[in-house]
Formats: structure tokens, sequence, C-alpha cells
């Protein structure tokens, strides 16, 4: 989505006039953004007469096209400044320029992160050109018709506000790879940023450029899963941007230091426990992963850990073709009660994702172990937790970051904890950081100030559950759509997978089956579209669009969202000891954290379902869209 374009030319009659940040913050407007940044306002007033300074040449014609404020597809990110045009050589050709108000910035010891001072505060990000870099490549990696009209993107970064007298602080050897894929541009090279422009722009493109990128076709999204194969053998599968490119520099940092130290503590060596905060989306799992992968690669001995059997399931099933490698492949990916045992310092590295849903106890009759938090610290050289305390969703979920603060100095481990290592854009729900909100909003998790959005992100509300069943089986494309449902229905068909039984019987003659019981990998089996997952088979996995049955444990009432624990089935083992407890605020938070997950699964679309037509009328009423069926 482009919110501002316009020709070189109009572009620079909005910037002479003294319009320009108006007439964006305008089209926010007209695409129902509310959007009242006072800084990033000031920063279009101020940024943007560079770069018509920048533009200021009569070999750019007025008739290329520019673009403010792309937001790259499937992602929350949005691109500072886009020129399109051709070459002398008519080459389809677009310059992505990343801007920046930066007078300085210091270096650090991690690649392409500086410490610059940014939101009001010094903050570790990435180097600009590192940025800019990154931004062309997810574009090029979601966009077919960047391939098909052979259009080339060429980087790079603006700091127009950037004293001379600083340059060795960014324009840095220890970046020089960054900033050989998008070259960095100060104050006092403006005239080098106009020469690289010209290079590649020149005149008017006559396919209008910069709409192909606006309303190209999107290439299928990658989900994690059917990339791990390749990224073990050390292919860039995903290019980590921003605050996941911080997190994980400062990881692997770390394990690096770790092995370097040769001081003693106490006897032991330094050990480090890192903690990654991120909702749904954010990239936990792909950070976690890339992790993985890269430590490895590097003679690290390192797992990756999950208390929950579904994503290494289904990692195993997409990994298994190496059939000479698979024994070690299951050394890699481990469940969270493999270290009771395991002596101090084992690993170099020990990464646990989705952390909230270890346990205390381990085994099947949970009487093994101590705590599974202690055990993975105490096992690690560097333990690394990534956790959303918003997707715990059973009773026996004791991961937070309390604890794992508790554990890390029991075992004198050195804690890395902060606003640096947190993850907060969106890569899934196609980037709507609107639409979590909203989620957020709804199930009473968090109050929202604003959770209107633009509807990118495809959500349909069914008052027949056949109709969304039947809509969604059309976007089941390459097998990437699934039905999700709360845990309202009793598994009656588990040993009984092929009679004329079924768990889900609702209205308008809809009956399905849970996911099989002879399958872990129902989330990509080629013939699980008819089945049903739950949120034990779905967490941690990703699918292009899914299908929500919200139960009866969730319902509308005396204008609130409500749930109610009762109405969960008695095979569901997630509220297990709660009538013992009468713990029934844990109760409902499991509830409202559960459908957060299940509604959160989908990368371009949610179709919903509810058994009370309360809360779907409610729904309807808030996101302003018509109920089908």
């Amino acid at each position: 989505m482009i919110v501002y374009s316009n020709t070189k030319g109009g572009f620079v009659d909005d910037v002479r006039n003294g319009i320009i940040a108006k007439k964006i913050t305008e089209e926010f407007n007209k695409h129902n953004i509310n959007h009242q940044n006072d800084g990033e306002y000031r920063a279009w007033a101020n940024s943007l007469v560079h770069m018509r300074n920048a533009l200021d040449d009569s070999e750019i014609s007025d008739e290329c096209s520019v673009a403010i404020e792309y937001q790259i597809p499937l992602t929350a990110k949005r691109v500072d400044f886009l020129i399109g045009g051709v070459d002398e050589y008519n080459n389809n050709n677009i310059v992505v320029i990343e801007l920046k108000q930066w007078e300085n910035s210091s270096t650090t010891n991690r690649p392409d992160v500086v410490t610059a001072f940014t939101g009001k505060a010094n903050r570790a990000v990435c180097h600009p050109s590192y940025q800019a870099y990154s931004y062309a490549k997810i574009i090029e990696n979601f966009n077919e018709d960047i391939y098909k009209n052979n259009i080339s993107l060429f980087p790079c970064a603006f700091l127009h506000n950037y004293k001379e007298k600083n340059r060795s602080n960014i324009d840095n050897e220890f970046y020089a790879e960054a900033i050989s894929y998008a070259p960095i541009f100060l104050e006092e090279d403006v005239s080098k940023l106009r020469n690289y422009i010209k290079k590649y722009i020149k005149k008017k493109d006559g396919i209008d450029i910069l709409m192909k990128i606006e309303n190209g076709k999107l290439k299928p999204a990658k989900a994690l899963q059917d990339s791990v194969a390749s990224m073990l053998k050390g292919n860039e599968e995903f290019y980590l941007i921003d605050e996941q490119k911080v997190a994980y520099e400062t990881i692997k940092k770390l394990v690096e230091k770790s092995l370097r130290e040769s001081n003693k503590i106490n006897g032991l060596n330094q050990k480090y426990t890192i903690i990654v905060e991120g909702g749904p989306g954010t990239g936990k799992s792909v950070v976690a992963i890339k992790l993985l992968c890269d430590l490895i690669q590097k003679g690290f001995s390192t797992n990756y850990v999950t208390k929950n059997s579904a994503p290494r399931d289904v990692y195993f099933e997409k990994l298994k073709q190496d059939k000479q490698k698979l024994n070690y492949i299951k050394t890699l990916f481990k469940g969270s009660g493999s270290y009771i045992d395991i002596p101090n310092n084992y690993f170099d590295c020990l990464i646990a994702d989705e952390a909230h849903r270890l346990n205390a106890k381990s085994g099947m009759f949970k009487n093994l172990g101590e705590n599974q938090i202690k055990e993975i610290i105490h096992a690690s050289k560097v333990s690394v937790f990534f956790i959303d305390e918003d997707q715990i969703v059973t009773t026996s979920d004791i991961g937070s970051v309390d604890l794992i603060k508790k554990f890390a100095l029991e075992e004198g481990s050195t804690l890395y904890y902060g606003e640096e290592l947190n993850l907060v854009s969106q890569f899934r729900c196609n980037g709507s950081d609107g639409y979590l909100s909203f989620l957020d909003n709804l199930l009473g998790i968090r109050k929202t100030a604003n959770h209107n959005f633009e509807m990118d992100y495809d959500i349909r509300l069914f008052s027949n559950p056949s109709l969304l069943k039947e809509e969604l089986l059309k976007k089941n494309h390459n097998n990437k759509a699934r039905m999700l449902a709360g845990y309202c229905y009793n598994w009656i068909t588990k040993n009984e997978i092929y009679s004329d039984l079924y768990d889900i019987v609702l209205e308008n003659n809809f009956k399905a089956k849970w996911n099989f019981s002879n399958t872990n990998t129902w989330a990509i089996d080629e013939n699980s579209f008819d089945q049903v997952g739950c949120i034990h088979t779905s967490q941690g996995l990703e699918f292009d669009y899914c299908g929500v049955i919200i139960g009866k444990d969730l319902y509308y009432k005396d204008n609130e969202v409500k749930t109610n624990y009762l109405a969960r089935a008695k095979t569901d083992q997630s509220l297990k000891g709660i009538k013992t407890t009468k713990d029934y605020a844990l109760a409902d938070r499991i509830i409202r954290n559960t459908y957060r997950t299940l509604l959160s699964r989908g990368q371009k679309g949610c179709y919903i379902y509810c058994e009370d037509k309360e809360l779907l009328k409610y729904i309807s009423s808030i996101l302003k869209i018509e109920i089908e069926g």
C-alpha cells in the first residue's frame, strides 16, 4: 500500500508549497488509518525538503513516479521514499531510500547494528544501509511483478542531518558489507545522492512502475515450516529487519562471547540468559530457527526447544527427505523436558521457543525434574527464551518473564532483557498491527486506544459454518488453509477416525472431525483440510488462511465479551484443575489467549464463525462488515 504517490514534479510542488506533510496525513486518513504522530509529521516536513533538493535536477524527468510511505506487503513496515523510472538504457528501476534525521550515531560490536538517538532515547537499531537493503529484498521476495517486468530495486540511505565530523561512526569499515549493498549519504552528500539516483532514474517508465509495486500479484507467503530445510543448508530464506536483526545479532554475539571468555566465576564459565518478547506474528520463531541454523553451522552445540510437539513434528516431516541426517536433525529439535539430568553448561546455546508454554515438571505424569526453565538455564552457557505471556493456553503453562529472571539469578546467569530485545513489528495478518490491536481489544487482553485499521487483511464473518468452510476451501491454494476451533467439542473420534461419527456438529449441516490421531502433521498433511485443528496442533505454526470456529466458551452479554470455562469439552486438558483450585481468573485468561492465538494464525486472512450470535453481531459492529450466510 502506497500512502502518497505523485510525479516528481508534483512532489516538488507539494514540498515547495509547504503542504507535503499535510497531504501525507490526509492520505493516511483516506485509507482509514488514524495517524496522529506529531514526530512523524515533523519528520516528513523536514526530511522531504532534503529529498526535494536531491531531486532538483533536470536530468531526472518531472514525470518520474514518486511514492512515500509504502507499506511492504504482509508486514507492518513502511519504506520512506521510492522513485521509479528508467535509466538511459530503458531499464525499469526503483530507488528505495531510507531517510534518517540523525546527526550522529555510535558503532557497536554487532554486525549491521548501531546505536542512535531515536524515539526519545539512545537505542540499538539496524544500520540504515542494512535497513534499506532488507526492505528492498523483502519487496523483491513478495512481488511477482518485480520479476515479470524486469524491475530492479536499488536501495540507499540518506541521513541528511548527519555531520561530516561524525562520518566514521556510520560510514565505517565494520558496516562495509551493508553499505556495499545500499550506499549511505550524509548531510554533505546531496550531490552524490543525486548522481546515484540519476544513474538509475532518468525519465518516466512506460508501465507505471510504482503501480506495479502497489498492485502487483503477491507471491505465496513463506511459512517457516516450509523453509526450515533450506535454512539448515545455509540459505537465506528470511531477511531479518529492524528489531529482529538487533535481537538476532545480540544473541549471536553473546554466544560467541561465552566461548571466548576464559575467566571463571565461582568455578564456572560465565553464563548468559536472554529474554526476547514478542506477540503473534512478530517473527519469534523465524529468529529462533535462524539462530539455530547459523550457530550449528559455526560448530556450536545448540538445540531448538519447544514444549509443543506440533511444530517439531512438522519440521521433522519437512526434513525427513535427508534420511542420512534424520537422526542428527532429531537431536536439534527437542521437547522442553529433555534437560532434567543434563550437566551444567553442557550446551553452548539452548533456544526455547514458545517459552510461555514451559512446564514446571516433566514426563507423562508431570513428576520429573524441578522446573523446565531452570533446567534449560542450567544446561547451557547461553539460554534464549522467546516468550509471549499472552499465549499461555493451559493451566500447566508456567513460562513467564519473572520466573526466567528468578532462575537466571539462582543459576548465576547474566540476564539480558529490555526494549532492544522486544519484537513488535507484525509479519502475519498481512502486517496489520491494527488487526492484532483489534483482537487484544475484543478479547480484553488489553485496551487499545485505536483498533480501527485498513481492511487489507481478509476478514469475513459467517453465520453459516458450512459456508465458511466452502469459502475457505477456495483459499486452500498449496494446501495452506485450515479450519481451527476452540476446544468446546469432545474428541469422540480419537480412536475411530474412519467412523461415521463427528466431533463438531453445528447448524447448517456442518460436521467435522478433530485432526486425526494417527498423524502428528495435520498442519501440512495433504488431505487434512476437512479436519479441524485446535490450539495444540496449530500454536507455533501459520497458514495463508484460517477459518476459526468460536465455541460457547466465548460469548457477548451486557455489553461485554465474557468466557465460560464450563463450555469447554470434557476431553480438553487445558483447564485441568480449575474446578479444584477455583482459579477462575486463570481459566478466563486461558480462553481469551486461546482465541487470540487461533485468530492470528492466518497470514492473509481469517474467516470467523461464532456459536454465540450476539458475539458475531458485536464483531460485525466493530469491524463494520456484513455477516455472510
